[in-house]
Formats: C-alpha cells, sequence, structure tokens
C-alpha cells in the first residue's frame, strides 16, 4: 500500500504559473518548483504539473526515478505519451470536472456567434460603416444541433442549446452508455455519418486519439448539409483542417467556430486567417478566471493527495496504481 511522502521536503516542478489559491494548498505540503527550467527537474521532482512539455519516455527519464506523477490541468493529455508512463509506473493525473463549464460556453458562444454574424458585423462596422450587405444571420431555435463526443463538455452543450436554446440536439459517442443520452434527454445517432447529414450545426467535443484523428475529413464535411456551420473547442487534429480550408473556400460550409488547429499555434499564413466566415480563438476556450481556477485547485489538491499517500480521482492509466508510489517509505 502506498504511504505518505516522508523525509526530504517533495518537490513539485511546473511550467505554469499556479492560482494563488491552488499554491495556498500545495506549499503547505511541497516545495514548488516553477518556471518551467528543466535544468532543476532532473532527480528533484516528486510531480510534475505542466500545460505545455510533450512529455515523452525519455522527458520522463530526465526528471528521474522519483517521479511519481504528471499532472494536467485539463483534460486533455494528449501531450503525455501514456504508455511511456504507464511502463515507468508514472501515474497521469488530470481535472476533467474543471475546464468544463468555460469550455462549453465558449462552444456555444462560437455557435451563436456564427449564427448571428458577430465578428463579421463588428469588421465590417469598424472598417465600412452602417453596412449592412450580406451579413444577415439565422436564428438557432429549432435547428439541428449534432455533437461528437458526449462527455461533461459535450452534455452541458447540448444543455445549454437543447433546454436554453431550444435547438434539437443530437449525439454520437460510441463510448458513452445508453442511460447518459436518456438523462440528457439527447438523441443517440448511430453512427457519425447521420449525425452530419442531419445536422445543420456540430460541435466536436472528442478526444484526440489515433482513432480520433482527422475524424472529420473531406468526407464527412460532403456529409454535412450545404450552409451548415462546424465548431471545434476539442483538439486541432480531430479536423483535417486543409480539408476544411476548402470545403469553407468552395462555399460549402456557411462557417466555422474554431478555438484549436493544426499546427499550433495557427500560422499567420494559414487561409483560415482571411476568410471572414471562420471565427479564431487561440486555444482559450478553458481559459477563464472560473476555469484556471478549477483546474489548478484540481491538481494541486490531488497533489496532496498523493502525499499522503492517498489515491486521487482523476488518474486516466488508472490500471499503474500505486505505482512508483509503492516504493516510497517513511524515513
Amino acid at each position: 500500500m502506498p504511504v505518505p511522502f516522508a523525509g526530504d521536503r517533495p518537490r513539485v516542478w511546473t511550467d505554469i504559473r499556479l492560482d494563488p489559491e491552488a499554491l495556498a494548498i500545495l506549499t503547505p505540503h511541497a516545495d514548488v518548483i516553477g518556471g518551467g527550467d528543466e535544468g532543476a527537474l532532473p532527480g528533484s521532482a516528486f510531480a510534475i504539473i505542466s500545460a505545455l512539455v510533450d512529455a515523452t519516455g525519455s522527458w520522463m527519464d530526465l526528471a528521474g526515478p522519483a517521479l511519481v506523477a504528471i499532472c494536467r490541468p485539463g483534460i486533455g493529455v494528449d501531450n503525455i505519451d501514456i504508455s511511456a508512463a504507464s511502463e515507468r509506473g508514472i501515474l497521469v493525473i488530470n481535472t476533467p470536472d474543471g475546464p468544463t463549464e468555460s469550455t462549453a460556453e465558449h462552444a456555444v458562444a462560437l455557435l451563436l456567434a456564427l449564427a448571428k454574424q458577430v465578428v463579421a458585423s463588428d469588421r465590417r462596422l469598424r472598417a465600412d460603416g452602417w453596412n449592412r450587405a450580406r451579413l444577415r444571420g439565422v436564428e438557432v431555435r429549432g435547428k439541428a444541433l449534432g455533437i461528437v463526443g458526449f462527455g461533461r463538455i459535450g452534455r452541458r452543450v447540448a444543455q445549454v442549446c437543447g433546454q436554453g436554446l431550444l435547438m434539437q440536439v443530437a449525439a454520437y459517442d460510441p463510448f458513452a452508455p445508453d442511460d447518459i443520452f436518456a438523462a440528457a434527454g439527447v438523441a443517440r445517432v448511430a453512427t457519425l455519418d447521420a449525425l452530419l447529414q442531419g445536422s445543420q450545426f456540430v460541435s466536436l467535443h472528442c478526444a484526440l486519439t489515433p482513432e480520433t484523428r482527422h475524424l472529420i475529413g473531406v468526407r464527412e464535411l460532403a456529409l454535412m448539409p450545404p450552409g451548415a456551420f462546424l465548431i471545434n473547442v476539442s483538439r486541432g487534429p480531430v479536423v483535417d483542417q486543409a480539408a476544411l480550408i476548402a470545403a469553407l473556400d468552395a462555399g460549402r460550409l456557411a462557417g466555422a467556430g474554431l478555438d484549436v488547429f493544426d499546427p499550433e499555434p495557427l500560422p499567420g499564413d494559414s487561409p483560415l486567417v482571411q476568410m471572414p466566415n471562420v471565427i479564431l480563438t487561440p486555444h482559450m476556450a478553458s481559459y477563464t478566471t472560473d476555469g484556471t481556477r478549477a483546474m489548478h485547485d484540481g491538481v494541486a489538491a490531488q497533489m496532496v493527495q498523493l502525499l499522503r499517500g492517498e489515491r486521487p480521482p482523476h488518474i486516466v492509466n488508472a490500471g499503474v496504481w500505486p505505482g512508483r508510489m509503492a516504493y516510497r517509505a517513511i524515513q
């Protein structure tokens, strides 16, 4: 069984600026090494809190055998080699509840901004004055919204758009149990193709895996009704970006709202930057005061649990537990 950390005061290395509340939770139990200096990493870190590093096996080895956990303030762990971590007995921890509300609200904001021509109208008014030509928007009430990925964020988007905006919401997720759909009052669609064909708005909320890379490509975009809108707040590579650009350029889609890209940062010369029917935000859907606080507090609280020898609630590679924690011994 894991035991509380004892002996030298443990260190937690991070490449993010933790919120004061998170530091207040963590610092009574550990020294926080901030600034992301990899020179301070080898052999010193009990845990790593990172949003930026591509945590490969070799990078984990650089941290040394003292490393017990890699923590991600957010949901996505596609920048962490889960297999390499598991092989080494390193726990991978995330905070899946933290970004839910902020990310869901951002998706709905993009949906409404596209439908109402908010950004295009703002640009027009600033540049050309009172000119409403070709700026007519659409109402979303009664329109079909297809959600791809019915996890926490997808369900919250469904709730806001279904109950609040009175859209007709359906979702596709081959891994979610039927009772999740029933509890949400959302129609389950058996195939992605069927969802795309019947949706005037499509919002993407799936994790990036080998199976979901380029999940939305040339064929899938062609299935969407002419004049449909695409929203992506999941991960950039879920969409074949070249195919999306071609569909927008051809006028097949009415527009897209994108918070994530492939690659990131989005190059300044990307055709997306010049498209008036595309709204771009710099991977900031969860980046709100409340969302950041929830994510940071979540990783800090789980670090404290580890230091006490307790099992945190959100271990991505749960089968590894207790991992290297088993070798911690009271001095």
